[in-house]
């Protein structure tokens, strides 16, 4: 019997990498812990305190890192313990698929690069239909923290470096899981080249502004709370990901004006760090 664990980060969205193929993210300190238990036998069981975690896409990866010879004598018990909400955009999938490909590249194909490991999640969140782009930009932050900045087409880092850790992110989860038409986010791509163009010269706060001012505008948001919440304090303020969450990443002084700004809506308040600290994984 082998016992392997992984820890995986959470992430924001800076610019929507929907429209041109390029995003940028941050990462934050929400978590996706998962656990692997192998042991003689055959099966893929899964347990998780999130009812709503896709096990299409956790059987996806595991399938493209464990050989059909060794799913025939081993099986796999997998648990997974998350705080970050799912189908909010809050790149709950992309921490998943990575912890999953963790745990088992750990036990089974040990000589896995990090960009390896990230591939893995990335195929299986096209192929299962998670993602429309594979969401490199989200499996960066959520991997090695920090901000990142990429070209999610040609699956490469553009920029990379640690977050201010002086900062915190509040993040609005609205009742309603209501989006706009995600199609309708390319008729707006000449706004997020602009906005990634930006963010690809470590101007984040302008870039993610801009994002925030298109993206609410077609996803089922009113542009006025992003410039509410840039009155309030907030260095910057976007929808992330699809949506439907808003985040406003403000330093810490401004945190109690910037939740006043979102009680005005119907919806919870989650308030994190930022996270600058690369995904672990050991064996117990």
């Amino acid at each position: 019997m082998t016992i392997v664990e992984a820890t995986v980060h959470g992430a924001v969205s800076m610019v929507n990498a929907i429209a041109i193929g390029k995003g940028a993210t941050i990462g934050i300190d929400t978590y996706v812990k998962t656990r692997l238990e192998t042991s003689s036998g055959t099966g893929i069981y899964i347990t998780s305190d999130n009812k709503t975690i896709s096990s299409r896409l956790i059987n996806k990866v595991i399938e493209k890192i464990v050989s059909k010879k060794d799913l025939m004598k081993t099986k796999l018990e997998l648990d997974f313990k998350s705080n970050i909400p799912t189908g909010y955009g809050l790149k709950s999938s992309s921490a998943i698929s990575t912890a999953v490909a963790l745990v088992c590249s750990k036990i089974f194909k040990p000589n896995m690069n990090d960009y390896q490991i990230l591939k893995v999640g990335i195929d299986a969140s096209i192929a299962t239909k998670v993602s429309i782009t594979g969401a490199y930009d989200d499996v960066c932050s959520c991997y090695y923290g920090g901000f990142n900045v990429t070209d999610n087409l040609k699956r490469k880092i553009i920029l990379q470096h640690p977050a201010p850790r002086n900062l915190q992110v509040i993040i609005f989860i609205p009742k309603s899981r209501k989006r706009g038409n995600l199609k309708k986010l390319k008729n707006m791509s000449g706004a997020f080249k602009k906005a990634w163009n930006l963010a690809a010269t470590s101007d984040y706060w302008n870039a993610t502004i801009l994002n925030g001012i298109a993206t609410t505008s077609i996803l089922n948001s009113d542009p006025k709370i992003i410039t509410n919440l840039i009155k309030s304090g907030a260095l910057c303020a976007t929808i992330s990901g699809n949506g439907p969450s808003i985040i406003a990443i403000a330093k810490k002084q401004h945190v109690s004006n910037i939740k006043k700004q979102f009680s005005t809506l119907d919806g919870t308040i989650i308030i994190s760090n930022i996270n600058n600290k690369k995904a672990e994984v050991h064996e117990m």
